[in-house]
């Protein structure tokens, strides 16, 4: 152990606690986190959020020895010079605010020091180590000073170049950690989330990194610079489906087990990213449990393929949901979201035509209804009420499914059933093959989009344009109404016109058309694809799958109701 030194611990105390008493102590390393980036701890500690990286997962590793725990302090009046090693400790200062789970300490009952384990080898600078962990082993060794043990200095551990590195708790150290306690609970009272770091080195492997969306939310706070394809990579985990009616699904080890009449299929959980569940099926209690210990959301459909709703563990959010609500209870606010709305998906539709229209279709009826969506478009700017907005909206979705039909293959004609020919949307139930899939498809987006909405934090029954009803997710309708002709209409389209489903994939029930297990496997399949296929984002300029594509536009949506960002940016393909 180093001499004492001589500072006294009462005369650094910060000049006020701007939390209440009963308000939660800030944890060491949230301290850390602020001063290495203070979105980043404001993200991780006020609004709960988290997600694993490889970083994390070697942090973890590192620190399972210490974990362990086992260890207790010497007793203030044992021998002194007895030093001993105390794992796994956890103590507080009521004075500071402030809390720590601590790796390691060695103490002689009277005089005691903080060791803190950290990844990787000693950086090659200065002071061997870079402020935040200096701060947060200070932190450390304030708790211990407040708990009665005489503090001189703490210490890093590199278990990478296995290098011990001293920490000196001199008085400009103390300073810049009491800034960091007061900074940090200050920020925790306003509720107002610290603005993204300006074109930094470190958010390039932040794991929040896709959830804070620094150079997007930047780009719309004017402050150019490229926006970088920081959004972790995609994650290979893929949804499961099960639509074998009877089928169990459970738990053993680290798999997950679906057991139906013929076969016993066995899946690592790290390669299951949501499942879902469509008609009769079982899940055990294990294998409940794990789902939502891993955040992976389960959503269940009727026999039919109806979105009924889903299970998961959810975000805990709440200041996202109260500018949700808010913006929701503003008409004025409400109209202006659902105007460009609406404008977006209509000039979605126009796109898919465009793109889609089979040439031998005719082109100058292409030409009369290019030219009259681009006008309901520019209509709808202009309208300053909800039900004449949904008359337009209706008026240029009759206008695009007249002609849905020019953009399918060959028609087919089967023994006794109608043909995939189309001519106008109808629904509950679906009265032909087109109809039935588009509905199914409908059904698959609805549940993509109240999982992302769920894991943003954001109430998906509660939406800006669709009304509110019991069992309705408002809001996931929507944000996925621009997504419905490029992501769901697509998907049919190619299905039908690849001839991945048959017209014998389809039964009949009086005027009622349903699909069979087989034809929704078939869209299932060219649903996920299409999740799966690369788009470039037409704002932000980089490739990514449609899948993480929802998620960045749902996190866009929330920093839009926050303020953060001054407009939403609805996903509008060239």
């Amino acid at each position: 152990m180093s001499e004492p030194h001589t500072h006294n611990p009462i005369s650094s105390k910060p000049s006020d606690n701007p939390l209440p008493n009963d308000h939660l102590l800030v944890p060491a390393r949230m301290v850390n986190e602020w001063v290495y980036c203070p979105r980043l701890a404001y993200l991780m500690w006020v609004e709960g959020e988290w997600r694993h990286s490889g970083d994390t997962a070697e942090g973890r590793r590192v620190h399972a020895r210490v974990d362990k725990g086992g260890g207790k302090l010497p007793d203030h009046n044992e021998k002194k010079n007895d030093l001993k090693r105390s794992c796994s400790v956890t103590l507080s200062s009521q004075r500071l605010g402030v809390i720590a789970k601590m790796d390691v300490i060695e103490s002689d009952g009277k005089k005691a020091e903080p060791i803190d384990y950290k990844k990787g080898k000693r950086p090659h600078i200065a002071k061997k180590a870079y402020a935040p962990d200096r701060v947060q082993v200070c932190v450390q060794g304030m708790i211990l000073e407040d708990n009665g043990y005489q503090v001189d200095q703490g210490s890093l551990w590199y278990v990478g170049s296995r290098e011990r590195v001293p920490v000196i708790l001199d008085e400009k150290l103390r300073q810049q950690t009491l800034k960091a306690i007061s900074e940090l609970k200050a920020a925790a009272l306003s509720k107002k989330r610290p603005p993204p770091l300006k074109d930094s080195p470190k958010c390039v492997r932040c794991s929040l990194a896709g959830i804070c969306l620094p150079d997007e939310t930047n780009l719309f706070r004017q402050i150019n610079y490229p926006v970088r394809p920081l959004n972790p990579a995609d994650n290979p985990a893929l949804p499961l489906h099960i639509t074998e009616p009877g089928s169990v699904l459970r738990k053993k080890g680290y798999q997950f087990i679906v057991d139906t009449k013929d076969q016993k299929i066995e899946i690592p959980m790290i390669r299951v990213s949501q499942v879902s569940l469509f008609g009769p099926i079982s899940v055990t209690t294990p294998a409940l449990h794990a789902l939502m210990r891993r955040d992976i959301p389960i959503s269940w459909f009727s026999s039919g393929g109806w979105f009924i709703g889903h299970t998961m563990t959810g975000n805990g959010n709440v200041a996202i949901r109260e500018s949700q609500y808010h913006t929701s209870f503003d008409p004025q606010k409400s109209l202006i979201f659902a105007r460009k709305l609406v404008e977006a998906k209509v000039q979605n539709a126009r796109t898919m035509l465009r793109r889609n229209w089979r040439s031998e279709r005719g082109s100058e009826d292409k030409k009369r209804v290019l030219v009259q969506l681009k006008q309901i478009i520019k209509k709808v700017s202009k309208i300053n009420d909800f039900q004449k907005l949904l008359g337009v909206e209706g008026e240029a979705a009759a206008l695009y499914f007249a002609h849905f039909q020019k953009m399918l293959a060959h028609p087919e004609i089967g023994e006794g059933l109608a043909s995939f020919s189309f001519s106008t949307r109808n629904r509950r139930p679906p009265t032909d093959p087109v109809n039935a899939l588009l509905s199914f498809a409908y059904a698959l987006l609805t549940r993509t989009f109240t999982s992302a909405i769920s894991v943003a934090g954001l109430d998906p029954y509660r939406g800006l344009y669709h009304r509110p009803r019991h069992g309705r997710p408002s809001l996931a309708l929507d944000l996925m109404e621009p997504f419905r002709p490029i992501v769901a209409e697509s998907c049919v389209i190619q299905a039908i016109n690849n001839g991945e489903v048959k017209l014998k994939d389809f039964v009949y029930n009086g005027h009622a058309c349903a699909m069979k297990k087989s034809g929704r496997t078939s869209l299932i399949k060219a649903f996920e694809r299409r999740m799966e296929q690369e788009s470039t984002h037409p704002i932000f300029g980089y490739r990514v799958s449609m899948r993480r594509l929802i998620e960045v536009q749902t996190r866009l949506f929330a920093r839009y109701l926050q303020g953060e960002i001054p407009t939403y940016p609805h996903y509008l393909p060239r």
